[in-house]
This record gives structure tokens, C-alpha cells and sequence, in this order.
């Protein structure tokens, strides 16, 4: 793909070559300073060059031999201590003693970058101008490998291979110990870290935890252009040859674009990822591409008036560093596109009920960590390897995950009397619906005024608008459903292609109906009287978007027969991607709703709900593309009801066409005169 961009077009670029080699774990180590409103610190990644033959199915080895644990060791997860390293450089990062004498251009030095706030030492080391090197992006010919990452809106630093071998015990992850080739030796351990089972996760967690504080051993070459961060080490000629840890000193920017520094409704610094259309390319260094999926842990550093809420598993507390400052420690086991890493500084305050029910308290020793889980037991996943809930027991019944609400301190009592209440009752009737909840906890925040959406659902947390707020629960209770469904559709199910979101936001607009009903103990004929009126609200909203937004942004489908696919690097474009009126667009959720409402109503509800399940049982932990969910739903549909439908129709009909479907239209009578009954064909 051509790095050379067209600035005016909306599309936007995924630049990782992807293809070649992915990003398995993430280490990032960041100082958040509310003063020059910068987080700057280190991240690691750690590699394992790509099997396309392996991405989307789990590695051959059999339930079994995943369950025998393989070490006796009693880890226990916790923030990573400073690994003592024979020879460690002082310029070692511990996550506890921050930096050492490491120059960042920072608080009162000079910046010596260049415009774009890069260090790049490509052209300098290489005594030739960067944009004539001819560098190998693949995995093939005469030059060097060519790692692509996305970044933007970054200042990159410095950039160095991490000496893995140097960390005390990492010697039980060489199985050739007669390598001769340090490099060699290097790129063993990281590959044999990256692929340990899942049964052994918490002492992988803290080997990437020692290794990611090990010493340099050797700058790498980089250099920056609008989208991406590219390094290359001399000599390595492939993905196998490139390191496999790589550390990266940066620092972010004011103006970047995956952060908001703003102030919240009690007039506090706060900052925090708002689901920017770039992502989080201007937050760390990353594969953006759904396929990059890897797990992460994070160490960030704030004053101790500030709490720290992340994507993460855990239910992090401070840690006190020097006075004044505290630190925050989280981590994700489960595989995950770099996109859905959320993080959230602030002055929040924890919300709780004034008096704790007996149901509260029974739903928190319900609880558990993954380490607590007999993973293995129920059925078989056909995911990558990770520390499943769908494997265990226990998770099978947990029907309300712990979980904890945040707001500033001025919204704690409407906080107290409208949103606490709603969550255990939601969290329950998705459960009831879909079964298993595929996270192991649930932080709900109330983000600043300046929130451009309702609300946001990444693993572990959940963002909501403080309108959601206002009025009666049925407001707040029917959106904080909808992004409760995104647990499944969206995050344990991720589209391939980011073109079809209407896999996550039309899943999760017909279930938040299913949800909010079971959550208020309606009667069957009450629940469909309410999911009628709401249909007929929804055909006028979807009118209205049709009659006023452009024709190729109502297409569901816009890439059609080139749907998730690639350059040979792995790079791509998501069209439409940049474009601004695309925030403010409702067709994904609305004709993704229709669809999905008409095919409930040809199999029948509770046959599509069951359906639902085993379809969740099947892809959960994994990326699909439309065709996957179809295929799969038309072969649960009897013949007698299928009549004409099949995945080239529903794909002619409803997602590679602008406009209302026609099926739609047939009973468009019945919405006139603002009757609120639903018919449609199908029926």
C-alpha cells in the first residue's frame, strides 16, 4: 500500500505490516503529567513472526495437555517488582523507581527533535536519506526487515533491542542451549515466552514484567512519517532474524488524537481515551489491525490524588512510590486488538450503595481471578490459547461479575440513585440471555461533559454519558445494556474487517431491547409491546439518516468481495475511516438492528436466542466477517422458513446496498399514524 496518502481523503490507513510479524504482548510503563498534559515513558513489545495458517484457529494441542500445569511455582499476579539483573544498565526503567538518568526532553530541556517531535536516527546512522533507502517490509530479498507500526501524534525517542537473556531464570526457556548466536538465543526465549499455555499465564505475566525491565543491548534504526513508526536492525534480513523484544522510549502529545486532557464536572484535570476514529496510534506505538491480537500489562505512574482505571482484569490499587505519587498496575491474559485498550486518569470517586445487599455481597464472593479457575473443564474453544471462562466451571454460572461504578465526586449521588442500582439487574439478564459473561469484572465510569458518545465498552470497563443520568432508569438502563452486549459482540467477538460494524453495534442494539425487558421482569406481551414502540422510533430515525447522509455511507458492506482482505504486508485502509460525519451516523446500528430483527422473526425469537448462544460458544475469542455468522445462522433456519434467503441475498439485500431494504418497505403502512406495532416480512 502506498505510505503516500491522499491528506484529503477520509480514508484511514492500518500501516503494520501484520503479514510478516505480530505483536503477541505489550509492557508499557507511562508517567501521566497533568502539567504539560504528556504521558511519557517506555513500552515493549514482543514479537513471533506470523503463520497466516494459525491466526484464526487454536494451536494443535489438545485440552488435556492444557490443563496439566508445567510449572509448581506459586506466582501470584501483582505490579512487577524491579527485576535485579546481573549488569543491568542504569538506564534499566524500573516500575517503581521510574527513571534514571535517561535524558527526556521534558519539563524545562530542550527539545532537539525535529518538527514532528521525532528522534529518528535513520538517515543519521545510515549516512543516506531515509526516504531513498530501500528498505524489505517482507520477508524476502537482499535488504533489511522492516518493522511497520502505526503511530501518530507521537514523539519517539529512542528505539533498542531488549536482552531477554539477561534476565535471572529466563534460562528454562532455551531449548537449544548450544546456540551460539546471541540474537538467536534471544528471539528462542521470546518465542518460547510468547507461546507458554494458558494454565501457566500468571508466571508468563511476570517474565514479561522482568524482561520488559532487562537492559538494551542495541539501538535500533527508526523513522516516523505521518501514520507510522518504522525500525529496522542491520543485518536482519527477515521477520525469524528481527528482534523479538523491542523497547520504545516516547512520549505523547498534547494535540494527539486517542487522548482528551480535559477537565471533568467537578472542574478536575482528568484524561482518557475516547474512542477516537484513530484509535490508540497516539498513545503507544501498535498493530492496529483486528488480526494484531495480543494480551498487555501496564504500570502507570500519577499523583496519588488521581486513580487509574484500564482494560485490565484486575481490580488495581495503588501502590506508593515517593510522596505524592502512586502507581497503578494492570493486565489482560485474553487476546485483544490494540484498539480496545481504554484508560481513564482522573479524580474519580468509587460510588457505592449505602446499605450493601445480601444479593451484593453473595454476587462479590461470586467473584474470582483467573487464577482461581479449573480451566479446561467445559468444552473445547477453538480460539488461540488463552485463560478461557468459557473453560471453566465456575464462570459457566456466574451470573452478576463484580463490579464497581465511577464518577466525579459532584455526580455520586445521581450516580447512587439511577446508575448503581441498574447494574446488577442488567449484568444478570445478559447473563440470562447469552450465558457466560467473557470478562471476569466490570468498572463502570462516568466520563467528563466533553464525551462525544453516549456511551463506550472496553474489556473490563465501560464509559457512559453523564446524560445517560437524566430522567427516569429507562434511559440509562437500555444504553448501559447496549454496552453490556459489546462484552460479546464486539470485544469476545471482534470483526475481521473494521468496514462491517454493524457486527458489533447492530448485535448490540437488538440485544440492549432483549436486555432492558428481562432486566425489568416484563411480561412477555408487555417486553413486546416496548421492543415494538422502539422499532417504530428506530424506522424514523433510520429514515431521517438515509434521507440525509450520502449514499456510500449506508452501505453495511462497502468493501463487498474484498472484505477483509490485505495487502502482502497486511496492511490496509478502512474507508471511510476519518470522516467526521461518520461519528454522528446511526446506519450501522439501525439497518444492523432491522437485519438482525428480521432474521429473529423467521427463526423465532427463542430459536435465535439459542442460536445466539452456540454462535458465542463457537467464535468467542476469535474475528469474523459477516459470511461467518450467516452461513452459520441459515444452516440453523429450517428449509421451510429459509424460503429465498441465503448469504448472497441478505448480502444484496441488506449490507452492500444504500438505502432501506425492500423488506422493510412492504409493510411500511404499518408505521403511519405513529402506531407503535411492528410488522415485517418474516413474520
Amino acid at each position: 500500500m502506498d505510505r503516500k496518502l491522499d491528506p484529503s481523503r477520509d480514508d484511514l490507513p492500518l500501516m503494520a505490516n501484520t503479514s510478516h510479524i505480530l505483536v503477541k504482548h505489550y509492557a508499557l510503563d507511562l508517567e501521566v503529567d497533568f502539567e504539560s498534559q504528556v504521558m511519557e515513558g517506555t513500552i515493549v513489545l514482543f514479537f513471533a513472526p506470523d503463520d497466516p495458517e494459525n491466526r484464526f484457529r487454536k494451536k494443535d494441542s489438545s485440552t488435556e495437555e492444557t490443563c496439566q500445569s508445567e510449572s509448581s511455582e506459586a506466582c501470584t499476579a501483582r505490579m512487577p517488582e524491579p527485576c535485579h539483573v546481573p549488569g543491568t544498565s542504569t538506564r534499566t526503567f524500573s516500575s517503581k523507581t521510574g527513571y534514571n538518568d535517561f535524558a527526556m526532553c521534558g519539563k524545562g530541556e530542550k527539545d532537539t527533535s525535529g518538527k514532528d517531535g521525532n528522534h529518528d536516527n535513520w538517515e543519521q546512522a545510515s549516512g543516506i536519506s531515509s526516504s531513498k533507502y530501500c528498505c524489505d517490509t517482507g520477508n524476502h530479498g537482499s535488504e533489511d526487515f522492516v518493522l511497520v507500526l502505526d503511530c501518530c501524534d507521537l514523539s519517539v525517542l529512542k528505539v533498542e533491542e531488549v536482552d531477554v537473556a539477561a534476565v535471572p531464570g529466563i534460562e528454562k526457556f532455551t531449548r537449544s542451549p548450544k546456540l551460539t548466536v546471541v540474537s538467536e538465543l534471544r528471539n528462542q526465549i521470546v518465542h518460547e515466552l510468547v507461546t507458554l499455555p494458558a494454565d501457566r499465564w500468571r508466571e508468563q505475566l511476570d517474565y514479561f514484567a522482568c524482561c520488559s525491565q532487562a537492559p538494551g543491548c542495541g539501538e535500533l534504526l527508526f523513522d516516523t512519517d505521518t501514520w507510522s513508526l518504522q525500525i529496522r536492525k542491520r543485518g536482519a534480513q527477515t521477520a525469524t532474524d528481527f528482534p523479538h523484544a523491542v523497547r520504545i522510549w516516547y512520549r505523547t502529545k498534547p494535540q494527539g488524537r486517542s487522548v482528551t486532557w480535559t477537565s471533568d464536572q467537578s472542574g478536575r484535570p482528568c484524561v482518557y481515551t475516547m474512542g477516537s476514529p484513530i484509535n490508540n496510534r497516539a498513545l503507544f506505538p501498535c498493530q492496529e489491525p483486528p488480526v494484531a491480537m495480543s494480551t498487555w500489562q501496564a504500570t502507570v505512574r500519577a499523583a496519588a490524588s488521581f486513580v487509574v482505571l484500564m482494560s485490565g482484569e484486575n481490580s488495581a490499587k495503588p501502590t506508593q512510590l515517593q510522596e505524592g505519587c502512586s502507581s497503578w498496575h494492570y493486565y489482560v491474559t485474553m487476546p485483544m486488538p490494540a484498539s480496545t485498550f481504554t484508560i481513564a486518569v482522573g479524580s474519580w470517586t468509587e460510588v457505592k450503595a449505602e446499605t450493601c445487599s445480601s444479593n451484593d455481597l453473595a454476587a462479590e464472593r461470586r467473584g474470582f481471578s483467573p487464577s482461581d479457575a479449573d480451566f479446561g473443564c467445559v468444552g473445547v474453544c477453538c480460539h488461540m490459547e488463552y485463560p478461557c471462562r468459557f473453560q471453566n466451571a465456575s464462570a459457566t454460572t456466574q451470573e452478576i461479575i463484580p463490579h464497581r461504578v465511577f464518577a466525579p465526586v459532584c455526580l455520586q449521588g445521581a450516580c447512587q440513585g439511577t446508575l448503581l442500582p441498574l447494574v446488577p439487574p442488567c449484568l444478570s439478564a445478559a447473563y440470562s440471555v447469552l450465558r457466560t459473561h467473557p470478562f471476569s469484572r466490570l468498572d463502570v465510569l462516568v466520563v467528563p461533559a466533553n464525551f462525544p458518545s453516549l456511551g463506550m465498552a472496553s474489556p473490563h470497563i465501560i464509559f457512559l454519558s453523564q446524560s445517560m443520568l437524566t430522567g427516569r432508569s429507562h434511559l440509562c438502563g437500555t444504553r448501559l445494556c447496549h454496552e453490556i452486549a459489546h462484552a460479546w459482540f464486539g470485544l469476545a467477538i471482534g470483526a475481521r474487517d473494521w468496514t462491517e460494524e454493524w457486527l458489533s453495534e447492530g448485535f448490540a442494539t437488538h440485544l440492549e431491547d432483549v436486555f432492558w425487558a428481562k432486566a425489568q421482569q416484563l411480561a412477555p406481551h408487555e417486553a413486546r409491546e416496548q421492543q415494538e414502540l422502539r422499532a417504530c422510533l428506530r424506522w424514523r430515525r433510520l429514515q431521517d439518516e438515509v434521507r440525509s447522509s450520502p449514499e456510500e455511507m449506508q452501505v453495511l458492506r462497502p468493501n463487498k468481495e474484498k472484505t477483509g482482505c490485505v495487502s502482502d504486508s497486511g496492511s490496509s485502509v478502512i474507508k471511510h475511516g476519518l470522516n467526521p460525519e461518520k461519528v454522528f451516523m446511526q446506519v450501522h446500528y439501525l439497518k444492523g438492528y432491522f437485519l438482525l430483527r428480521f432474521l429473529a422473526r423467521r427463526l423465532g425469537d427463542d430459536t435465535y436466542l439459542s442460536f445466539l448462544r452456540k454462535f458465542v460458544l463457537t467464535f468467542h475469542g476469535q474475528l469474523i466477517l459477516s459470511q461467518d455468522f450467516l452461513q452459520m445462522l441459515l444452516e440453523n433456519i429450517p428449509e421451510e422458513k429459509r424460503l429465498e434467503l441465503s448469504v448472497e441475498s441478505i448480502f444484496r439485500d441488506w449490507l452492500e446496498s444504500s438505502g432501506i431494504p425492500q423488506q422493510l418497505y412492504w409493510h411500511e403502512n404499518v408505521w403511519k399514524g405513529g402506531q407503535s406495532q411492528y410488522i415485517i416480512i418474516g413474520d
